[in-house]
This record gives structure tokens, C-alpha cells and sequence, in this order.
């Protein structure tokens, strides 16, 4: 056994209270690029254009040209090993809760279901007017989407401009305050207020255990375990790992 995985694989067995933060990078491997990467959405689609909430309330019609394209992306991904070994370690009792950066709904597809959404769920959709909420499928296909009250649909997800739900701000604080093991995949949580929670888990005492495909902001800085390579990978392996020891 791969002594960094093993070291890994003990913290969160010795671990009372462990949760995961995770981003873009996990899904990478599901088939939904970085938005920011080559290739990714905001290569194509200025998102002071399409993705401001300004934006979509002044046209929303012109947004869905780019929402259209990131439904179809996600209708087509499947939750990965990484996916899937989180949710396993949950089901083991031994991690509290996702908190991601996704509006893919593939932590919930891979098994996990404490799962804290920072920027909302892409697989719902809500009335700006009315406040009625709609599961995607009931409008899958319609482009766009209208509300019986006639007005288009917003995706529930956080566009620039709309604040972080309060409730998912909330628990996330208090469970990275009182943590004891942090595990960070895919992604550099540069992005704010999400970038406070390493550093609240980090002042808690917590064991920060890092996966990422390079070096980030935090691997010099709070990390204490840094795993370098693909999420699916890596996750799987510390998984087996907390399995042998657990059965040693």
C-alpha cells in the first residue's frame, strides 16, 4: 500500500467528524469540463453575457442558448469512481457530507446524500416570477422552459450577481469549523466565500488531505496530504485503503 494513500486512509479512519469539498476537477473525468478550461463554457460564452443574473432577467432567451448547451453536457455525464467512493465512504459511516462547487447532481447520482450545493442544482429549475420550482425532466426538451405563468424558467443554479444560498454558507461554516478531517477534491477553492472553508477546517486542528491533477494554492500553505492525480484514482485508492485497515 502506497504510504501517502495509507496515511490518508488512517486519518479518516481516526476521524470523528469528516467532510469533503470538491469542484470542477471531479467531474472532469464524467465528461464536464472545467467552465474556465479550454474548451469550457466561458470559451464560448462571455459570461458577463450569459451568465450574470442581469443578463439572464434582461434576455433570458439568449442565456438558454448557453444553458441548452450545458444541460445536453450534463444529461450525458455519469458519476465516476471518485463519484462513487464518496458515497461509499459516506455508507461506511465515515464521511459527514459533500460540500461542492457542482450543479451536476453526480454526487447525488454516485450514492452520496448529505450533499451541500454552494451554487445550487442545474437539475432544477424555478419561476423568477412566481417562485414555482420544476424538476428539469418535466421541461426536458422545451427551449425555453415557461412557467404556467407564461414567464421562462431560471436553472436553480447561482449566477454572478446572486448571492450563495444562506443555509448552504451556513452548515458549510459549521461543519468546517468543527471537522477533523478535510478532504479536497478537484479544486483549488480559490473562488469566494468557498475558499474561506480550507482555512476555517485548517484553524479547527483538521487533517487536510488533498487530491488534485497539480499543486494548487493550498498544497504549500494547509494541506497536509497532497495526492497528485486523477480524482477517480485517487479517491478509489484511499477507499480500498480505509477498507484493509478496516478489516486488518
Amino acid at each position: 500500500m502506497d504510504e501517502l494513500i495509507e496515511k490518508a486512509a488512517r486519518i479518516i479512519l481516526d476521524s470523528k467528524l469528516t467532510i469533503a469539498l470538491t469542484g470542477a476537477g471531479i467531474s472532469v473525468e464524467s465528461g464536464i469540463p472545467d467552465f474556465r478550461s479550454k474548451g469550457g463554457l466561458w470559451d464560448r460564452f462571455d459570461p458577463e453575457e450569459y451568465a450574470t443574473i442581469w443578463a439572464f432577467r434582461e434576455d433570458p432567451e439568449k442565456v438558454w442558448q448557453m444553458l441548452k448547451e450545458m444541460e445536453e453536457t450534463v444529461d450525458s455525464a455519469r458519476p465516476n469512481e471518485s463519484h462513487l467512493g464518496l458515497g461509499e465512504l459516506e455508507r461506511m459511516g465515515l464521511l459527514k457530507s459533500v460540500i461542492t462547487q457542482n450543479v451536476d447532481n453526480l454526487h447525488q447520482e454516485g450514492g452520496s446524500r448529505d450533499v451541500i450545493e454552494y451554487h445550487g442544482n442545474s437539475r432544477s429549475l424555478v419561476c423568477l416570477q412566481c417562485g414555482k420550482r420544476y424538476d428539469y425532466q418535466e421541461k426536458k426538451g422545451e427551449y425555453p422552459p415557461r412557467c404556467v405563468c407564461t414567464k421562462i424558467l431560471k436553472p436553480n443554479v447561482v449566477f454572478f450577481g446572486e448571492g450563495i444560498p444562506v443555509e448552504a454558507m451556513t452548515r458549510s461554516s459549521q461543519l468546517a469549523s468543527t471537522c477533523q478531517a478535510l478532504l479536497i477534491v478537484g479544486t483549488s477553492a480559490v473562488v469566494s466565500p468557498f475558499n474561506i472553508l480550507p482555512r476555517q477546517a485548517k484553524q479547527a486542528g483538521s487533517k487536510i488531505i488533498e487530491i488534485n491533477l497539480e499543486r494548487t494554492v493550498l498544497t504549500d500553505h494547509i494541506t497536509d496530504i497532497f495526492l497528485q492525480g486523477k480524482a477517480s484514482e485517487k479517491v478509489s485508492q484511499v477507499v480500498s485503503a480505509v477498507k484493509q485497515l478496516r478489516e486488518a
